[in-house]
């Protein structure tokens, strides 16, 4: 027997054993209801917003401030107080 053959069947083996083949449902489950009331339809959400001028500043600040950090080679919670000192000063 080849390896791939018995690798096969342990497989499909495990896969009967683990629930792959399952019971049909109880006769006495309750059926699943998915329809909402009618009274409660969702209303459409709102279309997406683009990105704003601020958030484009925001990330050019950003930006910015992680340079300079890089250029003096700050590391770990200096970089990190760093950065929270560079992008609170406006």
């Amino acid at each position: 027997m080849r390896f791939s053959t018995v690798a096969a069947a342990v497989c499909l083996s495990l896969w009967a054993v683990a629930g792959g083949i399952s019971a049909p449902p109880a006769a006495h489950a309750q059926p699943l209801v998915t329809a909402a009331p009618a009274a409660a339809k969702p209303t459409p959400a709102p279309p997406a917003t683009p990105p704003s001028a601020d958030a484009a500043a925001k990330h050019a600040k950003r930006t910015a401030c992680l340079k300079d950090a890089k250029a003096k080679k700050l590391v770990g919670a200096e970089k990190t107080s760093f950065l929270k000192a560079c992008l609170a000063a406006a």
